[in-house]
C-alpha cells in the first residue's frame, strides 16, 4: 500500500433503497465495484485494489446488513483502513417506511432480516442496527421519492466529475407540510417571508417564475437571511473540509415547497458557485406535489 491510498467508497443503507442501483451507476462511470461485501474483507479489497494500481477514486463495495455483528465489523474495517491510509467515504442510502414495503411488496420477497415476522419488523430493526452507521455516514441520500434514474443521476453530480471542487453541495427546496428531507445537513425556513400563495396572480406560478422571484426576494428579511446564510455556510463548508466530509445537503423550506422556497434555494445555489470551492447542486423536491 503506498504512503496514502485514494478515497474507498462505501455504500450501505435501507435494503431495498436502491444499494444496487448506486452500485451499477458508479460502475457506468468507470468505477470497480464488489457488491454484497463482508465488512470484514473490505481492507483486503482496497489492498489488492492498490496492489493492481485500480485508478484513484475509483473503488467502491456495496456491503449490507445480512451480517449480525455488522455494526462492529464495519466500524473496525473503518478503522483499520484508515490507520492504513485509506481515505474512507461511506455512502448511505434510506427510504420511508411505507415506501420501503411497497418496494418489496411490489417484488414479492421478504425483507432479510424479518425472519418469521411481519415485513414492517424486519425494516424497524435493520434500521436499529444501522442507526449509527447512518449518524456517521459522509453521503446520506434519501431515495423515497426518487425513481431509478433520478438516484442514478444523483449518483453521477456526486462521483461523475474528477476535476470538481472539494465540496459537492446539494441544495434542494421542501415544503414541510410534506416533511423534512431527511438526509439534510442544514434547514432553512423561509415561512417568516410573506407567501405569494395569497397573491392571486402568483399563485400558480413557482418560484422559478420571474414574478414570484422578485416578489419574495423584495420582502424584509430576505436579502438579510441571503447574506447571513452564504457567511454561515462558508464557514462550515471550510470545517467539513477540514474533517473530510466531501458532501452536504441544504434544505430551504416553506409551507408548501413551491414559491418561497424555490426563490431562496435557487439565490442560495447561485452565491455559493459565485463563491467557488465547492461544486452545487440544486433541486426542488416538492414542485407540482400540490
Amino acid at each position: 500500500m503506498s504512503e496514502r491510498e485514494p478515497a474507498f467508497v462505501i455504500v450501505t443503507g435501507m435494503s431495498g433503497a436502491g444499494r444496487s442501483t448506486a452500485a451499477k451507476a458508479l460502475e457506468d462511470l468507470g468505477w470497480f465495484v464488489i457488491d454484497n461485501l463482508p465488512p470484514g474483507l473490505l481492507f483486503a479489497m482496497a489492498e489488492e485494489a492498490g496492489r493492481v494500481k485500480l485508478a484513484a477514486d475509483k473503488v467502491a463495495a456495496v456491503v449490507d446488513v445480512r451480517s449480525l455483528a455488522f455494526t462492529t465489523d464495519l466500524s473496525a474495517a473503518i478503522e483499520e483502513l484508515d490507520g492504513r491510509g485509506v481515505a474512507v467515504r461511506v455512502v448511505f442510502l434510506e427510504a420511508g417506511d411505507e415506501e420501503l414495503v411497497r418496494r418489496f411488496e411490489s417484488v414479492r420477497r421478504p425483507h432479510p432480516l424479518q425472519g418469521d415476522g411481519r415485513l414492517v419488523d424486519g425494516i424497524a430493526r435493520e434500521r436499529g442496527i444501522l442507526r449509527d452507521v447512518r449518524a456517521n455516514a459522509d453521503l446520506v441520500i434519501d431515495t423515497s421519492n426518487l425513481n431509478v434514474h433520478e438516484l442514478r443521476g444523483k449518483i453521477v453530480a456526486f462521483f461523475g466529475g474528477e476535476d470538481r471542487p472539494g465540496l459537492r453541495v446539494n441544495v434542494v427546496s421542501f415544503g414541510f407540510k410534506y416533511g423534512l428531507p431527511v438526509d439534510a445537513d442544514l434547514v432553512v425556513d423561509c415561512r417568516f417571508l410573506p407567501n405569494p400563495h395569497w397573491v392571486p396572480e402568483l399563485r400558480p406560478m413557482n418560484g422559478l417564475d420571474t414574478p414570484v422571484r422578485e416578489y419574495v426576494l423584495g420582502q424584509p428579511g430576505a436579502k438579510e437571511l441571503l447574506d447571513a446564510y452564504e457567511e454561515v455556510v462558508g464557514i462550515i463548508a471550510a470545517g467539513y473540509s477540514r474533517e473530510g466530509k466531501s458532501y452536504a445537503t441544504l434544505a430551504v423550506g416553506c409551507t408548501g415547497g413551491k414559491h418561497r422556497s424555490v426563490a431562496m434555494a435557487e439565490q442560495i445555489a447561485g452565491r455559493l458557485r459565485d463563491k467557488g470551492g465547492m461544486d452545487v447542486q440544486v433541486s426542488h423536491r416538492d414542485v407540482g406535489r400540490e
